[in-house]
């Protein structure tokens, strides 16, 4: 499982950070939302703590594994048993519930006494980058695997609906942190695009500190009024600029 994970970190992060770092990099110079530098060997304590995030995820993973085997999770493998309307609706339940707890574990983390001793760690990558994405201290890669387990102690999940959701996590994470705004111009006044969290919205986040604490969405945000009022002015200045 250890394997698995680490396969599918290096797999996405590797792609993204080949493509716009390497491959074509003066293609998106004009995208990125801090134009700081990194800073020097971020990318091998990135690399670092993500291992180690990858071991704790990986353990979590196991002991769901066997909780299942035993029959204590309420995961299933066939669809019929709930139907395709509930197959479909059920990675909308696991995102919201996901994206409540990580939102408000997130605000948490950041409160003076915890910061720098746990979330500090995740900061340290003041301009993020596509290996940002699981870096974090072990005991906030622990509170960050809590919460998927305990999802499928209660709610039926279907297999296709975990790995796809797997996938989807990893890759909104990289996508968040790639310093590069990807998302085309005007996709914040989009439908979607007015809920969705990209790389200008979370690198505000590594900056800033007191905004954007969501996860893949921004609802919690909005209502909390934890959203960076620059937010908007700064997407349009990135999402428009090609070289």
């Amino acid at each position: 499982m250890f394997s698995v994970i680490v396969f599918r970190y290096f797999l996405i992060a590797g792609s993204f950070y080949f493509f716009f770092y390497m491959f074509s990099p003066e293609k998106w110079k004009t995208r990125r939302v801090n134009l700081h530098s990194h800073h020097s060997k971020q990318f091998k304590k990135e690399l670092k703590w993500s291992l180690i995030s990858a071991m704790i995820f990986a353990l979590a993973g196991a002991i769901t594994a066997v909780a299942w085997k035993k029959g204590y999770t309420a995961f299933y493998d066939e669809i019929s048993e709930y139907g395709w309307i509930y197959f479909f609706s059920s990675m909308f339940i696991v995102m919201f519930i996901h994206e409540t707890y990580y939102y408000w574990l997130h605000r948490a983390m950041h409160h003076p006494k915890i910061y720098k001793h746990i979330h500090k760690t995740h900061h340290d990558s003041v301009t993020p980058s596509p290996w940002t994405a699981f870096s974090f201290h072990p005991a906030e890669a622990f509170l960050e695997a809590l919460i998927l387990p305990l999802i499928l102690f209660f709610i039926p999940v279907h297999y296709y609906v975990l790995l796809t959701y797997l996938i989807l996590m990893t890759l909104s994470s990289v996508v968040n942190h790639l310093n590069i705004e990807i998302y085309p111009y005007g996709f914040e006044k989009h439908w979607l695009g007015k809920w969705l969290i990209g790389a200008t919205h979370h690198s505000l986040h590594h900056s800033q500190f007191r905004y954007n604490f969501g996860l893949y969405f921004t609802f919690w945000d909005k209502l909390a009024k934890t959203e960076c009022p620059d937010f908007k002015k700064l997407f349009r200045q990135k999402s428009s600029q090609i070289s």
